[in-house]
């Protein structure tokens, strides 16, 4: 059982996440200070410390879950069709990322950078649905001759490429917008695998 204690510090911790994300992305980064966030949970500045280094430490922590979240999601939504290939497997996947960020361009905004590898590598041991991407993979060249490593990095172009059109695209609105560069990267994403 959780003990009263266990539940004030979550609490408190989820109220400094939750006033750091909206203050990131409605004031940036660099305008909120760490004043500014415990002002906005209700908690003393001594109480982040006992979570945090400093405000890029609790911005990484935010970009990793709210990446992981956005990735976890795709996979669900992906599971719940059934494919005929690996291709449309994969593009369901990739279409459900730009579709999310079309609706949520302020999330998009902080974790643009941070849609990565590094998030794969990251969140690999604390979300079950990461390992579902890697198993998408793996399945879909397992009759490959494509070497393990090889794949992966395959991977990694995918989500680097993704991550970066999509800034571009919806935030920039460069070259084009995302339902205009859709196809491309699709087309691209297909003569990848």
């Amino acid at each position: 059982m959780v003990s009263k204690v266990e539940i004030n510090k979550k609490k408190k911790e989820n109220s400094l996440y939750e006033a750091a994300y909206d203050l990131f992305t409605t004031k940036g980064i660099h305008d909120t200070a760490i004043n500014d966030i415990v002002k906005k949970a209700g908690v003393a500045k001594g109480t982040f410390y006992l979570y945090f280094r400093d405000k890029y430490d609790l911005l990484d922590r935010i970009v990793l879950n709210k990446s992981a979240h956005v990735l976890c999601e795709a996979v669900k939504n992906t599971r719940l069709d059934s494919f005929d290939t690996f291709e449309e497997e994969l593009l369901s996947f990739v279409d459900y990322i730009i579709e999310y960020f079309k609706g949520d361009k302020l999330l998009l905004k902080l974790i643009y950078k941070n849609l990565s590898w590094g998030t794969f590598r990251m969140a690999y041991k604390d979300y079950e649905e990461i390992h579902e991407i890697y198993n998408m993979f793996e399945r879909g060249y397992e009759d490959s001759s494509i070497p393990k490593e090889e794949v992966e990095k395959i991977l990694f172009m995918i989500v680097e490429l993704t991550g970066s059109v999509c800034y571009s695209c919806i935030i920039l609105n460069e070259p084009a917008n995302i339902d205009e560069m859709k196809p491309i990267l699709f087309n691209t994403i297909k003569k990848m695998i």
